[in-house]
C-alpha cells in the first residue's frame, strides 16, 4: 500500500515538473530577473524630461479617475506609461500624436534612451529594499511583426518576446500571462487578465509589472499603534488602526503650507521615499494674531499637478515634529482604462480606426483593453507595492502645530528620491476597506 502511495506521488511530483517547466520555457526571461536596456544616450536632463511626463500623465489619470471611482486609489503610473511607451512605439499618425500627448511623451531620440535609464536604474538593486521592474511582448506565434518594432522595444525597454498561440490556446495563453506577471510580483498581483479578454483574434499582449518592498528608515512600534478615530467626512468616522511615532532624534522633510501639510517618510536605503500630502483641518494657533484658527480642508481643496508637486517639495525643509499619526492600511484595485484613456485623448487607438502599422502591416490592430492593477501595505515596518499594466490587443474584424495626524482622507507616493520619479500614486478614504 505504501509502495502503491509513493508512486503515485512521484508520477504528481513528475507532471507537477514538466508543467513548470512547459510554463517556464514559454517565459521570456526569469520573472526576478529582468534583462538590461539600452541607455546610452541618456543625460541627466533627458531623464527629468521623462520623468515629468511621468508625473503629469500620473496627475491627469488621477482626476480622471477621481471622477469615476468612489473611495480608496492606487496605481502606479509608471507602469502604465511603460506598457503603453512600448505599444506607442508601434503606432503611426493620429494614433501616435493622441497617445503621445496624453503621455506627454518627448520626442522619441529622448524618450527611448532616458525611459531605458530609468529602468535600469529601478532594477540595479539595493539590499535595503526590493524594487524591479519588467515588461514583455506575448505575441501570437509565427505573426508577422516587424522586427524593427520588436527589436527596438526589447533595446529600450527590456521587452523581450514571448510566443503564445491565441487562436488555438487562448486560456493557456492567458494563464502564462498571469502567471508569468503572479511571479513578478511576488504573489500579489493575480489574474490580471480575467477570463474573457483575450480570443482567438488577440494578436499582442504587452506587459508591466512593477513591485517594491522597502522598511522605513524609522519604523512605527507596534505596541503604540491603536484604533483610533478616521473622519472620512465630518459625518462618517471610522475606527482605523493608527500608527504613532514620536520622533526623538529624527528629523523629517516636511512643509506647513496654506491648505496641507506634506511629510517625507523615508525608506532604508535613501533612495526611495512616500510623501504624504494632508488636507488642514482642525485648530492651531496664530502666535502673529494671538488667536486659535480653524481649518477645514478636503482633498478637493488641493491643486494636484507635477508642477504643483514640485512647488510643494520645494518649500519642505528637515524638521523636527512632535509626533506623527498614519493609519495602517492594505488594499487592491483593477482598473480597466480603455474609457479612462480614451476620454484622456487617446480614443483612436481603441477604435477601428487605430494605426499600429509600425508593429506590423499584416493586418489592422486596435487596442481592446488596457488593465490595470495594484496592491499596497504600509505598516508599521515599511510597505509592499506592487502594480501591473496588460494592453491587449486585436486584430480589427484636530491638529495643533507639528503635529502630523492623517487621521483624514489624503493623497500618498511612493518616488524615487533622486529623481521625483513617481512609482506609485493612491488616494486613501477608508483605511479599514
Amino acid at each position: 500500500m505504501n509502495k502503491r502511495i509513493l508512486l503515485i506521488a512521484i508520477v504528481l511530483l513528475m507532471v507537477a515538473a514538466i508543467t513548470a517547466t512547459s510554463v517556464l520555457f514559454i517565459f521570456p526571461y526569469q520573472p526576478n530577473k529582468p534583462p538590461r536596456a539600452d541607455d546610452s544616450g541618456s543625460s541627466r536632463n533627458g531623464i527629468m524630461q521623462v520623468v515629468n511626463a511621468n508625473n503629469e500623465f500620473a496627475f491627469d489619470l488621477y482626476s480622471q479617475l477621481g471622477e469615476s471611482e468612489q473611495g480608496n486609489l492606487f496605481f502606479s503610473p509608471y507602469s502604465i506609461s511603460a506598457a503603453l511607451a512600448m505599444t506607442y512605439e508601434g503606432a503611426e499618425g493620429q494614433t501616435a500624436d493622441e497617445m503621445r500627448s496624453v503621455f506627454h511623451f518627448p520626442q522619441d531620440n529622448i524618450l527611448r534612451p532616458n525611459f531605458a535609464a530609468i529602468y535600469n536604474d529601478i532594477n540595479k538593486g539595493n539590499g535595503a529594499y526590493e524594487l524591479r521592474t519588467g515588461n514583455a511582448l506575448w505575441v501570437q506565434q509565427d505573426y508577422p511583426f516587424l522586427e524593427d518594432y520588436t527589436s527596438r522595444v526589447e533595446k529600450y525597454y527590456g521587452g523581450k518576446v514571448a510566443n503564445l498561440d491565441f487562436k488555438a490556446e487562448t486560456e493557456k495563453s492567458r494563464q502564462a500571462i498571469n502567471s508569468f506577471i503572479e511571479e513578478q510580483t511576488n504573489d500579489k498581483i493575480k489574474e490580471l487578465i480575467p477570463q474573457g479578454v483575450l480570443s482567438p483574434i488577440t494578436r499582442l499582449v504587452l506587459t508591466n509589472a512593477i513591485y517594491f518592498k522597502g522598511t522605513w528608515e524609522w519604523e512605527f512600534k507596534k505596541s503604540d499603534t491603536h484604533q483610533q478615530n478616521f473622519k472620512i467626512t465630518q459625518d462618517k468616522i471610522v475606527k482605523a488602526e493608527m500608527m504613532y511615532m514620536k520622533p526623538d532624534k529624527a528629523r523629517f522633510n516636511y512643509a506647513d503650507l496654506e491648505k496641507l501639510q506634506i511629510l517625507e517618510l523615508p525608506y532604508k536605503g535613501d533612495k526611495i521615499s512616500m510623501l504624504i500630502l494632508l488636507p488642514k483641518q482642525g485648530e492651531a494657533y496664530d502666535y502673529e494674531t494671538d488667536q486659535m484658527i480653524t481649518f477645514d480642508y478636503t482633498l478637493e481643496d488641493i491643486e494636484l499637478s507635477a508642477e504643483k508637486l514640485n512647488e510643494y517639495k520645494s518649500q519642505m525643509k528637515e524638521t523636527k515634529l512632535s509626533s506623527i499619526f498614519i493609519p495602517k492600511f492594505e488594499f487592491d484595485t483593477k482598473y480597466f482604462m480603455k474609457d479612462a484613456l480614451s476620454a484622456m485623448g487617446m480614443p483612436t487607438a481603441f477604435s477601428g480606426s487605430a494605426d499600429f502599422s509600425g508593429m506590423t502591416t499584416a493586418e489592422q490592430l486596435f487596442i481592446s483593453e488596457v488593465i490595470h492593477q495594484a496592491f499596497v501595505k504600509v505598516d508599521e515596518k515599511g510597505t509592499e507595492a506592487a502594480a501591473a499594466t496588460a494592453v491587449v490587443m486585436k486584430a480589427s474584424s484636530d491638529m495643533p502645530s507639528n503635529i502630523f495626524r492623517a487621521d483624514h482622507p489624503f493623497v500618498f507616493i511612493i518616488q524615487e528620491k533622486g529623481t521625483g520619479n513617481i512609482l506609485f500614486l493612491g488616494r486613501v478614504t477608508d483605511p479599514t476597506k
